[in-house]
């Protein structure tokens, strides 16, 4: 089965264009070097939770939105020959950074079970 890492992020309101900016390199950069698929979610229906929540888990704060993103990878030996790819590619340089990213949450996931309509 495939490998997933993922992201939470929490991004100001305003901060929209300037966030899907970076995630065009990033995305674009996951997928040349071996991302199967690359997906940005901008939140739309997020609740606060009252012990857990993305809102708490990102410490999100008034006038942000919580942001989850995932790419799709082969292996998890992909996804991590990539990263460091990612890490010494000067296209890295360009990307912006319109978040907290001591608030980022991430994670590789190895997938256990994927249906399809």
């Amino acid at each position: 089965m495939s490998y997933v890492t993922g992201y939470v992020i929490p991004v100001p309101e305003g901060a929209k264009d300037e966030y899907m900016n970076a995630a065009e390199i990033i995305g674009a950069l996951m997928l040349k070097y071996g991302a199967t698929r690359v997906v940005e979610n901008w939140g739309a229906s997020v609740p606060d939770g009252k012990n857990t929540s993305f809102p708490l888990a990102v410490k999100k704060e008034d006038g942000e939105v919580v942001v989850f993103s995932w790419a799709e990878w082969a292996s998890k030996e992909e996804a991590d020959k990539a990263e460091a790819l990612m890490m010494e590619d000067p296209e890295m340089e360009n990307v912006p950074m319109p978040f907290d990213g001591t608030r980022l949450i991430f994670g590789g996931f190895e997938t256990i079970y994927d249906k399809r309509a």
